[in-house]
């Protein structure tokens, strides 16, 4: 539900991964923009309990309330009104903490805010240049992808003995246009190998520093 310029994306990445999507928003124009390409689209005010009746949302496992900045008010009611639906997977785009919180409190069982997460993102590709992706699996655990060290080429996983040194785990290697999951210890890295490593931040950080 929203279909500015991120809700948009929402809805067309999602067609791209084959899902079945319904795209609303209250301005026609903005639905005219991704008609031809999801699988139906809707013009209606999702604070309108009779327009939600008629789109029969109850059917759907998961809705995006895309909603910007500029219309809080509306995603915390339309937010509260699909969870009284039982719909059964509300995300919710929120604009700041104290709406995050908001939306948590009337319904919400996700809420994101792109915003906030690209500027943290920019931020640790800025600090570490070398980290090439990385994912926070929990407050103590992260998953990251590094290019590999250049002490490290030509050596074998256990002679580089990344656990007890460096205290992270290494559960893959892409190489080229291949992943290599489930690592042998006698494999050899080569220069232009990417390793995904598991590991508390530090230790992450400390191995892509050798990069």
């Amino acid at each position: 539900m929203g279909l500015g310029q991120f809700g948009r994306a929402v809805a067309l990445s999602l067609v791209r991964e084959g899902a079945a999507v319904l795209a609303i928003d209250q301005l026609e124009e903005r639905a005219q923009l991704v008609e031809s390409e999801v699988d139906a689209v809707a013009c209606a005010d999702a604070t309108d309990e009779r327009a939600l009746n008629e789109l029969g949302l109850e059917r759907m496992s998961c809705v995006v309330v895309a909603m910007g900045a500029r219309a809080r008010e509306t995603s915390i009611l339309t937010t509260s009104l699909l969870r009284q639906r039982g719909i059964p997977r509300i995300i919710s785009r929120a604009a700041n903490e104290l709406h995050a919180r908001v939306l948590l409190a009337v319904g919400a069982h996700e809420v994101i805010n792109p915003e906030l997460q690209m500027g943290q993102r920019l931020a640790r590709n800025l600090a570490h240049p070398t980290i090439l992706e990385q994912i926070a699996l929990d407050e103590n655990t992260n998953l990251v992808e590094v290019a590999t060290p250049e002490q490290f080429i030509g050596k074998s996983m256990n002679e580089i003995d990344m656990k007890r040194r460096y205290g992270v785990s290494v559960i893959a290697i892409r190489r080229g246009g291949q992943v290599l999951p489930q690592v042998a210890g006698d494999e050899r890295l080569a220069r232009g190998d990417r390793l995904l490593i598991v590991g508390q931040p530090a230790s992450v950080r400390r191995v892509a520093s050798l990069a």
